[in-house]
């Protein structure tokens, strides 16, 4: 089905690999269709809880965008190809469903953006990260000025995207920009562990975490409106009858996501 990613669904994980170890992952137009259609997977299919996304090999997740298919595209070319990215990383974004990068190498330009786009982000300690952009006469493009500025603060967004600057997972940890690293061999392990933590949860309680959180940053909604109008949708679950009849009776809640 696919030729540029690979998609496994292991314990309602639905792992996505950008699959093009010998373009260190680079993201082209192929790439970002077909990414689309395996979110599009995320979205639609039941047995599919969660997902992570990462990259082939040991080298990157994504070391950029195929910069190649840029050198012949005009400056309305070029809108139409950053508003389709828009798009692709926004429909992760607001996925009700997690999903996690899992960052095993380096995650430059449009793989940093990719990364970001997700709910958090995991790194292996070989990981690399940065947005180098204006080394091509460029700014990123697929949300990176946006969402960068949010996770880290103006500040170390302005430093890192200015001087195209790399930094290491660790330095990563420090600014907020991933949650985790790890040996590159517990990477993925790690991720799942999670993700099966979080699939012991109310799907739609985590499902309305995802959309609070989302609107606390989203200049125009009202977040706490948000938040009053999704707790008071918990009450009509049956997910919040079982898991407050769990916590009187002392026993493991069993949501079915209803």
């Amino acid at each position: 089905m696919y030729q540029t990613i690979s998609t496994t669904l292991t314990d309602e994980i639905l792992i996505i690999t950008i699959n093009r170890p010998d373009k260190m992952n680079a993201l082209n137009q192929q790439v970002m269709a077909e990414l689309a259609l395996a979110v599009d997977e995320v979205y639609k299919r039941k047995e599919i809880r969660s997902a992570i996304i990462t990259g082939s090999g040991e080298k990157a997740f994504v070391a950029g965008a195929d910069i190649a298919e840029f050198l012949t595209l005009s400056a309305e070319q070029g809108a139409e190809l950053a508003k389709k990215g828009h798009t692709i990383f926004q429909r992760i974004e607001e996925c009700p469903k997690p999903i996690i990068a899992a960052v095993n190498g380096f995650a430059l330009g449009g793989g940093c953006e990719l990364a970001m786009a997700c709910h958090f982000r995991m790194a292996s300690n070989n990981a690399k990260f940065g947005q180098p952009e204006v080394n091509l006469g460029l700014i990123p493009g697929y949300g990176g000025t946006q969402r960068l500025s949010l996770l880290v603060g103006k500040g170390r967004a302005m430093e890192l995207m200015m001087t195209g600057d790399m930094i290491s997972a660790e330095d990563a940890l420090s600014i907020g920009l991933v949650n985790h690293v790890t040996e590159k061999e517990a990477l993925l392990d790690k991720a799942k562990e999670i993700l099966k933590k979080i699939h012991s949860k109310a799907p739609l309680a985590v499902a309305r975490v995802i959309k609070c959180v989302h609107a606390a940053l989203d200049k125009d909604v009202d977040g706490f409106a948000t938040e009053i109008n999704e707790f008071a949708a918990c009450f009509a679950t049956k997910d919040l009858q079982e898991g407050a009849e769990a916590f009187v009776q002392k026993r493991q809640a069993r949501f079915t996501g209803e």
